[in-house]
């Protein structure tokens, strides 16, 4: 189905922190949820990429189908690829206005692109620095059920980065399943943090539910529920002006993890059955906004 990027303009966009074990630490995070109280397992949290309205730095809609902005600056810019699933959902609330569920519509390969700033107190602040700070593929699949034995069972996330004509696996291909939180546990979980999880100072983390609010409680939610582990080659390699980023969402019963990388190391990704393929070029953009406060 079509992931149209005009029709989410009105939705609120918001990821999924350390729902893949061993992503954070490859990203030098963890640390940063040291005072975090999270159940054994569970993610850590969720934060804000998209708040339409707000009058902060987030309302500016950051999501590209083809393109990835590389901001301007004096000093050295560190993006580094996060390889997700986007989950695009319908809110579901009570009488009284809280977020009763999230109902699954579609689901499509997500690039929650991060800038590495030492100095974030925030996650917000490392997700939207403009336009084109965010990708999702132009086309996703149809889904309304998350089990993990559901129609997604056998779905899988890769993630390569392309560079000066030759391919490099940058994420390690993984089972949608092996989330850390899936199904319907994840849509439970996220539907909870929405109405229960507030900001606090020494942690990265928002009232993501206040922010939802002042969006003006829109009916459609994207949430990226998290990105798998780096290969060595993307745990240590951030992007460049002319690189490709891409991101993989694809059905092993239709086609293989090999079979996937040897379609995009010949340029021929577009012509995966049952895929959804996110790839975008990396260009030279404006400077990033000055980190709040």
């Amino acid at each position: 189905m079509r992931l149209d990027l005009d029709s989410l303009r009105d939705a609120f966009g918001f990821g999924v922190a350390g729902n893949f074990a061993g992503h954070l630490e490859q990203a030098g995070e963890a640390v940063d949820f040291v005072a975090v109280d999270a159940a054994g397992g569970a993610p850590k949290g969720i934060f804000p990429f998209y708040a339409p309205g707000s009058g902060t730095f987030l309302e500016t809609f950051p999501i590209a189908h083809d393109r990835l902005a590389k901001p301007a600056s004096d000093t050295p810019v560190h993006l580094q690829i996060e390889p997700e699933v986007g989950l695009l959902c319908d809110v579901v609330r009570a009488a009284d206005g809280r977020v009763e569920r999230l109902a699954p519509r579609a689901l499509g390969a997500f690039n929650d692109c991060s800038i590495r700033r030492p100095n974030a107190v925030k996650i917000s602040h490392k997700k939207n620095w403009g336009a084109a700070s965010k990708g999702l593929a132009p086309t996703g699949f149809a889904v309304a059920d998350l089990d993990p034995e559901g129609p997604t069972a056998t779905f899988r996330l890769a993630c390569f980065l392309r560079r000066d004509g030759a391919t490099h696996a940058y994420g390690v291909d993984s089972a949608l399943p092996d989330y850390s939180y899936y199904g319907e546990q994840l849509l439970a979980w996220m539907a909870d943090r929405l109405n229960a999880q507030r900001g606090a100072d020494g942690t990265p983390l928002e009232d993501v539910g206040a922010l939802l609010a002042d969006a003006g409680a829109p009916a459609t939610v994207l949430a990226g529920i998290g990105a798998t582990r780096y290969t060595p080659l993307g745990a240590r390699t951030f992007l460049e002006v002319d690189d490709e980023a891409l991101v993989v969402v694809y059905d092993a019963a239709a086609t293989s993890p090999a079979a996937v990388e040897e379609a995009v190391r010949s340029g021929a990704e577009g012509a995966l059955p049952a895929a959804s393929v996110l790839c975008q070029r990396v260009e030279a953009g404006p400077a990033a906004p000055a980190l709040p406060g």
